[in-house]
Order: structure tokens, then sequence, then C-alpha cells
């Protein structure tokens, strides 16, 4: 692989005529049912598999031209990750689509009820840049299981990817069921001002705000998977080793750029030092005594966000790292200790590979500290002792989390992956891909053989009986 990032890919943005069309030319496509056949979706599935494994070696080489990220953790976080996704929906996808038979009530007995997964027809998925293959691409499964079209749009800040990801879906897919449109802002407002039927966005907190501006107009349904500070409690009683090694992990893969890393840690005041120097020398063990020479590690996306990072050094005093290099667009896997909660580093989403350090005396503090602010994305708590983790699981609110990990959580498929409050709206993976994707229809059945008359007027006299039968 290349050993300099390679530079940004120019990609002119959609125009809004062009836009409209390519949601028309969907939703024609849409509208002859194609999707809606059970083999047709598995075999686009297998496809869109095939083209993976097919590509894989071009797609890692994006990722590492777009962060430097290594070829495992390009597999492990990206390819990989999907390609699991893959595996185990086309497993289940079958039974997942069966109708679902549910309870009907006295009221109207004799009766049967069933519930439909049904499609919602051309949906939108746009993903971000920190993860620009996982993030497009495993929406994408979902849209495919539950029967949609999809319009994919890739982050601009990943060029290199961005463009993998338009030669993969290409080489997959008719543009009329499946299609990459590639641009900047622009091209996102161009496309928002189109009405699709479902839109699914990856992203901030204000972007997903005007995302869901676009869809009100439409009265468009929407999952929006955003950030936030995601809050890492480490009790007394937690193993120090291993909390420091999963911590660690978490907080610097893809050096810090990602949505659920541990975003900032409330220490038990008792365990403070020891605890720090633990998560140092393990950073050492990691990625060696110079990070930047490490093949493991990646760089920050681009220059503005190196800089927005870089700023944050100053909100605390450097306890590991704060090491830079512009050029390289570095940032050293730091830890920031004597920080103020009010200052931007505590504020702001990091979104980057520096690690500010709270402390508590009591576990209430650490817990009041954290419902005081916005609801976040992923919570971890790191301790042996059960009463810890049940008291900091039930009184505090997240989308989702770990006891005694970080990040994982995500990457099981029986486990919802959403926000909750300004971390996000509706959640997917697994089952839960295929249940966001698509419409649930109840449908009653009665026969007509039976036709029980209470429920007709005239009323006089029924209304006792009717009681005893709710009743």
């Amino acid at each position: 692989m290349d050993t300099v990032m390679a530079p940004g890919i120019d990609v002119a943005d959609i125009s809004t005529e062009s836009a409209y069309l390519l949601v028309q030319k969907q939703r024609r496509f849409f509208e002859t049912r194609q999707t809606h056949d059970l083999d047709f979706r598995i075999r686009h599935l297998r496809a869109l598999q095939d083209a993976i494994v097919a590509q894989e070696k071009s797609i890692l080489e994006a990722l590492y031209k777009d962060f430097r990220k290594c070829e495992f953790e390009g597999f492990v976080t990206e390819v990989g990750f999907v390609l699991d996704d893959l595996k185990h929906t086309l497993k289940h996808l079958r039974s997942w689509a069966k109708p679902e038979r549910v309870s009907s009530s006295l009221m109207v007995m004799p009766a049967s009820a069933k519930v439909y997964s049904i499609p919602y027809g051309v949906s939108l998925i746009i993903s971000p840049w920190n993860y620009p293959f996982q993030l497009l691409i495993a929406p994408l499964v979902g849209a495919i299981a539950a029967g949609n079209c999809a319009v994919l749009k890739p982050s601009e800040l990943a060029p290199n990817t961005s463009a993998a990801m338009k030669t993969l879906i290409k080489s997959a897919f008719p543009e009329e069921y499946v299609s990459v449109v590639e641009g900047g802002v622009a091209t996102n407002t161009r496309l928002l001002e189109q009405k699709w039927d479902y839109i699914f966005f990856t992203g901030g907190t204000e972007v997903g705000r005007i995302v869901a501006q676009a869809a009100a107009k439409n009265l468009t349904p929407t999952t929006l998977e955003l950030g936030g500070k995601s809050p890492c409690v480490v009790d007394k009683d937690a193993n120090l080793d291993v909390a420091a090694r999963r911590i660690v992990w978490g907080k610097y893969l893809n050096a810090g750029q990602t949505c659920v890393a541990p975003d900032y840690l409330l220490l038990d005041k008792a365990i403070e030092q020891p605890f720090l120097e633990k998560m140092r020398a393990t950073v050492r063990e990691f990625y060696g005594e110079n990070a930047e020479q490490s093949p493991d590690y990646p760089r920050i996306i681009n220059d503005r966000h190196f800089t927005r990072l870089k700023s944050y050094l100053s909100d605390g005093d450097v306890f590991a790292g704060g090491e830079t290099n512009a050029a390289e667009r570095y940032i050293a896997p730091t830890i920031l200790r004597n920080v103020s909660p009010e200052a931007p580093v505590m504020i702001d989403e990091i979104f980057g590979p520096i690690l500010p350090i709270m402390t508590y005396s009591r576990l209430d503090e650490a817990i009041d500290f954290v419902n005081k602010r916005p609801k976040p994305l992923a919570l971890y708590v790191f301790s042996e002792n059960s009463d810890v983790q049940n008291t900091v699981l039930q009184n505090t609110n997240s989308g989702g989390g770990c006891v005694n990990d970080t990040v994982t959580h995500l990457t099981v498929p029986g486990l919802p992956f959403g926000g909750i409050g300004d971390s996000g709206m509706g959640g997917y993976h697994g089952k839960h891909s295929f249940d966001t994707f698509s419409h649930k229809r109840g449908i009653l059945s009665k026969p007509s053989m039976f036709d029980i008359k209470l429920r007709y007027a005239p009323y006089k006299g029924k209304l006792k009986w009717l009681r005893k039968i709710i009743g």
C-alpha cells in the first residue's frame, strides 16, 4: 500500500433535476414489485457479498489512503463487519420475513391476526466519513433484505472510499435498484429535497436536525444514528488491567474517530493514579514508544478536524501523549487530567484520540454527572461488583453500551444499535436492520360464515353483553 495518504478526489455535485430523475427511476422499478420477492432479495444480497469479497483489496486500499488505516483494523471494523452481517442476514431472512401471528381480541372473534413486514419503497442512506464502508453498506443490507430500493450518499471527506463504494455498487446492482451518488453538501441538500419513503442518516447531531426537518416536510420516517459524549465509569472494584486494555483499544481505535468511543472517563479517585499509569503503559504496549511510527495507528481525516482536535490539548494537563504532526495529521493517543467540566473538550464530541479524565468520590456523583448531560450513544461501566453495574445501568440512559468492555456491543446482531435523545432515534443491525426498513402492516382476517350481530345497530340492550365480553 502507499506510504502517504492520497489527496482528495473532486466530484461534481448532483443537480436537482438529476436527483429527481434518479428517485423517479427507482420508484418506477419499485412499482414493478420485483423487490418484494424474497428470492430476488436473497440473490442480490449474495451479489453484494460476492462483490465485497472480490473487491476487498481495493476497499482496504481506499481506507488506507483516506485514514492510513491498517489492513487488520480495516477488515475487522469495516469489511469483515459487513460480511458477518450479510452472512447473518442471509441465514435468517426467510424466517424474519414470515408473517407474525398475533392474538386477536374477543371483540373480533372469530378472527386471525398477522403482522406483515413490507418494504417502504425508495430509501436514502447518508453515511459519515469515520467508518465510510461499514456505515454505508450495513444499512444497505437491511434496506435490501426488507425489499427496498436505495440511493447511497457516502461522505466526500473519505473520497477514496467513496469512489470505491461507487465502483462496488455499480458492479452489483442496476442503478434503478441501488445507486451511489457522490458529492458534497450541495448533493446532500438536493437529495434531501426529494420525496423519499425512508431516510437513514448517520452523522452529527446538528446535521441530524437538518435531516429530520427535511424529512418532516414529507412526513418521511427516519432513522438518525448520531453521536454524543459516551461516558466510561471505572469503579474501584474493576479489574484494572483488563479495563485499561479495553478502554485504550476502544478509545484509540481509528484514532478515536468512532461514534461510540469512550469520550471521557469517570474514575473513582481511589484508583486514579494507578489506573492512569496502567493506561499509559497499555498505549505503549499497543503502539510502541512513538505511535507515529506504528503501522497500526491511523491518522485524522483532514486538516480541519486536526486543527479542532489540537485545540483541545490546552483544555487540561497532558498526562500521556500530546504530540502532534500537522503534515501527517497525526495526534498521539492522549490522556488529559485536571479538565474543567465546562472546557470545550468536555462539551463537544471529541471524535479523536484525546481522553479527558474526571474523578468521583461516590458513585452517585458519577451518575449525576452523566445525567446532567445529553443522553449519550453509548455508556460503559467497569466493575466486578454487580451492584455497581446495576446501579449505573438502572440510573442512567444511553443508546446502548457495555459492562466491562467498550464498543463491542455493536458487533452483536441480536442487539439494536442506535441512540436516544440527542444521540439519535431508531436502531439497526441484524434483524433490527430488517425491521427498521420494514413497515409493520397489521392485517385482521375474519371468516364470513360467522357474523355475530352484537356490534351492529340497534344497540339497545347490547351494552351489558359487551361489558361482559371485555370485562
